[in-house]
């Protein structure tokens, strides 16, 4: 049995990695920390956990206890795992990080987008970006895994095929993107509000987002050079969801729709997590709510040679916490589709 601590695991993406763990046949969550919810029972918090983790208590982060688990996650703000990091690993202790703290490789690069300076520079060498589709051999050994974000895994898995085999431009990329609410995180912010996100759809940092430097990192290595990307997210009035809506042109006109459709089959083939649906489909957010699922199509549109993938998956699940606990499977050699196995949620 593997035993887990979570640092920070009153936010969404901790408790939706709580729910997860709680059907995971071989993992059970031994520690569970908030320094702000500090001797509060976890199923007072969360009702719908009762009965899974009743004697759970919220308790101070504590570097002796954590390391005392076998993996750590930490379900945190960007800047908390820096000064924790080190001492689990010292101790042994796997950690398996769902911020943004371990996923740019240059320090100064994460400072200018995080607006503070990098806390365990020492680190990001050896951080591993846990998508599992581009890295699970590294995952395998690793010691330090950064999940990756919400719109960088639906913008990623949708472009990495046709950048791996330099079909397009890759100077010419856009990721139009849309996400539901719970990307903002739990914390109460005015933009948030029902009255304020109902019934309404907004662009939102246009001139550069945050995950925009992490999104050109990993389509760069499957260009194997420099790509040109407009990142433009958008806020929708949904729970849960991100949708991807993605254009490259084709470099060589005389490749049809077919072979693009057996590239994105051949490509994720043996890939538990990525459904590629048929060609001219037209995949919704609600088809991955709740599941470990990037589900994708590809189009061209009247025939021309702009291609567009679109990409949807839970940003709490394959987007975040289902993420960090498939990366968890592969990290002990177990199948990575442990605790993951449920399909989406319709209605």
């Amino acid at each position: 049995m593997i035993k887990v601590g979570i640092v920070g695991g009153t936010g969404y993406t901790g408790v939706e990695l709580l729910r997860l763990l709680a059907q995971h046949p071989q993992a059970e969550v031994a520690v569970i920390t908030s320094r702000s919810e500090s001797g509060v029972r976890l199923c007072d918090m969360f009702p719908n956990l009762r009965g899974y983790y009743d004697d759970l208590v919220f308790s101070v982060p504590d570097t002796n206890v954590l390391g005392s688990c076998d993996v750590v996650f930490f379900a945190t703000p960007h800047g908390v795992a820096h000064s924790l990091a080190a001492e689990l690993l010292a101790s042994g202790t796997r950690v398996i990080d769902l911020s943004a703290d371990f996923r740019i490789k240059d320090a100064q690069e994460w400072a200018k987008w995080y607006g503070q300076p990098h806390g365990a520079a020492e680190l990001l060498p050896e951080a591993v970006y846990g998508l599992p589709e581009v890295n699970r051999e590294k995952i395998k050994e690793a010691r330090l895994i950064a999940v990756p974000g919400c719109y960088p895994t639906a913008t990623q898995l949708g472009l990495i095929p046709l950048l791996e085999n330099g079909l397009v431009d890759p100077l010419r990329l856009i990721a139009d993107c849309k996400s539901g609410v719970s990307g903002a995180g739990r914390g109460a912010k005015v933009s948030s509000l029902f009255t304020e996100a109902g019934e309404s759809m907004m662009a939102y940092s246009v001139k550069g987002h945050r995950h925009l430097p992490e999104i050109a990192q990993g389509l760069r290595l499957a260009a194997g050079g420099e790509v040109g990307l407009t990142f433009v997210p958008h806020l929708t009035p949904m729970i849960r969801g991100i949708h991807a809506t993605l254009y490259a042109s084709l470099i060589d006109s005389s490749i049809d729709l077919q072979q693009l459709q057996q590239l994105y089959e051949n490509r994720y083939a043996n890939e538990p997590f990525v459904d590629v649906m048929p060609a001219g489909s037209h995949p919704e957010t609600r088809s991955v709510r709740g599941a470990n699922v990037c589900r994708m199509a590809i189009h061209r549109p009247q025939d021309g040679n702009l291609i567009v993938v679109l990409s949807v998956i839970d940003n709490l699940v394959k987007g975040a916490s289902g993420q960090a606990l498939q990366n968890m499977n592969i990290l002990f050699g177990l199948d990575e589709r442990l605790g993951l196995g449920n399909p989406g949620l319709l209605p």
